[in-house]
């Protein structure tokens, strides 16, 4: 093999595979006894209150049922469990914006989320089935209110703090929440931001559910209280007990809704499970980052986010490592920041996106070695393919060229990873996700089942149910069928179906090859394109508008998009790019920015009025037309857009 990176093996120490033979003897074992295999490892992992009854169910497939029976608590087997042995360890290593830091034991976050389960249901009437919004900042609270919620048996709702008011009250309404934390706001590049005052607007109309805000004073800048609903976190978590018992949850109970961007404009409730979810998010921290008990691993993700979930909160704690939690951003006060973090809290395990990767090589090349970055072994990459400049600075400018580095492949829906190396097994082939993680049937097919040549692009599926999938889109099955298990079938059944394109080369590497569906993955976040072209459309200027992904040097995806006027000559093009980023600012939020624009005349269309987006696309990007332009309502559309967008 060329171009192969091998594992140092040196640098490991027992660690859950220490050869391709360990993993191809595990993935015979499921291929054997798939729900046997399974079972061993709930017996192994999980702190059950009960045993369940069944490995796995598929009466009903696609609602796929794991561990049925079975009672156990996430908090507990976060928390609660490791208090014998790991009562004084560090669970929590918070660092600030302005450098200051935070040690919270295993032993303090018992009682921290103890308290906040007691006030979540004693001040604002709590209790199992009901769902509370999180509208935080990277700060202890927030993971101490998921796991306060978990305990209780509530389900929470984590909206990234960066999204707009009408974003947050959208979510806030599909889910019927009753309670939204947040805090008044926080601090970013040494300066304040608010959250609060997005909270008192999304709640302007139609949130009638949400009885409480309770507010975290994080930086204690002038906000409304509204009396009756607005209430002080300290305040109230200050006489609560410290004891709370976990309520015992049936292994399919819902853990927490996540919502994402889909196809339609409606964002999609991603509707996760309780056992299934916690055994992969703690198996895949054992397995992918070698994470010990001992040791100290940051990802630098927000909790906003589905990577935040399993691999911020609960992956780690339920490994018993110490996780960290950052407010800041990687590139302030410089570009040096996140080496000066490593070197100072002897980090073992860096997780990060290959946007944050591109940034930081690009605003300081040279910024790792003036750092002690000896105490890593692992370096990962999530959210997107990582390109092979981006991953050589990553494995010989930070890893010192003796890391592994592992590129994990996986999705909001999927719970944890899919494809990922093995940090002391695997050999690495740069920007390539490698290998399907045992126990999980990852495979490259046409949409019918068919075979896909080696090399050639093809629909990657998962062929099997895993614990950790996807159980429905919240309140709305129907969509959750559509959405996972109605694009591909093998042997004539459904399977679910990623929304990704990837190939495999002759060794049998699997490399993503990006979206094959209207969504566009900005720094690793997937928005809907017609969840975008709603918010544009909503300019007073614009006629019709198109919107694709175009490739950008940092975030990996722009947003481009392809606008028609309903007068050519009422406004400029830098004018009208404010407004659309004004109004995509205001209904999704800073990260749904359009980059750049074209003003055409009209978009490509079929007859029965389907907007080809991937001609719109190739456009984009600069490449030849290859598809078929004939079954166009008008075919010369597309040689005027061409001529528009190369100016």
């Amino acid at each position: 093999m060329s171009n192969v990176f091998n594992p140092k093996s040196e640098i490991f120490k027992n660690p859950a595979f220490g050869s391709m033979e360990e993993y191809k003897n595990l993935v015979e074992k499921f291929d054997t006894d798939y729900e046997g295999t399974w079972a061993s490892f709930a017996d192994e992992k999980i702190d059950w209150f009960s045993k369940y009854d069944t490995v796995l169910d598929e009466s009903n497939a696609p609602f796929y049922k794991w561990f049925e029976g079975g009672k156990l608590n996430v908090a507990n087997q976060c928390v609660d469990r490791h208090l014998a042995t790991k009562s004084n360890q560090t669970a929590i290593l918070f660092e600030a914006d302005n450098g200051e830091s935070e040690h919270i034991t295993y032993g303090e976050l018992a009682i921290r989320v103890n308290k906040t389960a007691n006030m979540f249901k004693n001040e604002y009437g709590i209790s199992k089935g009901d769902r509370v919004v999180i509208y935080m900042p990277m700060i202890p609270q927030a993971a101490v209110s998921m796991l306060a919620c978990a305990k209780i048996g509530a389900i929470h709702s984590i909206v990234f703090g960066g999204f707009s008011s009408e974003a947050l009250r959208d979510r806030i309404i599909d889910a019927q929440a009753k309670l939204v934390v947040t805090a008044d706001g926080a601090y970013r590049k040494g300066k304040p931001y608010m959250l609060k005052p997005v909270v008192d607007k999304a709640l302007e109309s139609g949130c009638e559910c949400i009885k409480n805000v309770c507010v975290v004073k994080r930086n204690n800048e002038d906000i409304t209280w509204v009396e009756g609903r607005d209430t002080d976190y300290a305040t109230m978590f200050e006489n609560q007990s410290e004891e709370f018992a976990a309520e015992p949850m049936d292994s399919e109970d819902p853990l927490f809704l996540l919502y994402t961007s889909g196809s339609t404009g409606k964002p999609k409730g991603v509707q996760h499970s309780t056992a299934g979810y916690i055994l992969w998010a703690q198996m895949t921290m054992e397995w992918v980052f070698d994470v010990k008990s001992e040791d100290t691993y940051w990802c630098t993700a927000d909790i906003g986010w589905i990577t935040g979930h399993t691999y911020i909160v609960y992956g780690p704690l339920a490994a018993g490592a110490t996780t960290v939690m950052f407010e800041g951003v990687p590139t302030y006060p410089d570009a040096g920041r996140c080496w000066k973090m490593v070197e100072k809290y002897k980090i073992n395990q860096f997780y990060t996106a290959p946007t944050a990767i591109r940034l930081l090589h690009k605003m300081g090349e040279d910024e790792p070695g003036k750092y002690d970055l000896s105490s890593l072994r692992i370096l990962g990459t999530v959210g997107e393919p990582i390109d092979p400049p981006a991953w050589k600075w990553y494995y010989e400018e930070v890893g010192n060229s003796n890391c592994s580095i592992v590129d994990t492949y996986w999705q909001t829906e999927t719970g944890g990873h899919m494809i990922s190396p093995l940090p002391a097994a695997t050999p690495i082939k740069p920007a390539c996700a490698t290998f399907a993680l045992p126990g999980i049937v990852a495979e490259i097919i046409e949409a019918d089942g068919s075979a896909v040549q080696t090399g050639e692009k093809g629909f990657l599926c998962i062929t099997k149910p895993w614990p950790s999938m996807i159980r429905t889109i919240w309140n709305d099955d129907e969509r959750f069928i559509k959405s996972y298990f109605g694009d591909c079938k093998k042997d004539g059944k459904p399977v679910y179906f990623s929304g990704d394109g990837a190939m495999m080369d002759e060794e049998g590497y699997i490399t993503i090859t990006g979206r094959t569906d209207d969504v566009i993955n900005v720094s690793g976040h997937r928005i809907g394109t017609a969840e975008i072209e709603a918010s544009v459309k909503k300019c007073e200027a614009i006629a019709a508008n198109a919107v694709v992904g175009k490739p950008h040097e940092i975030k990996g995806e722009g947003i481009f998009a392809y606008v028609v006027l309903k007068d050519p000559d009422s406004i400029s093009k830098e004018d009208l790019i404010k407004e659309i980023n004004k109004i995509l600012k205001a209904d999704i939020g800073a990260i749904a920015l359009c980059d750049d624009i074209a003003i055409v005349p009209d978009v490509p269309k079929t007859r029965s009025g389907k907007i080809m987006r991937r001609i719109l696309r190739s456009i984009a990007k600069g490449e030849e037309i290859t598809q078929d332009t004939s079954t166009l309502e008008d075919p010369s559309i597309v040689g005027v857009i061409e001529n528009i967008v190369k100016g």
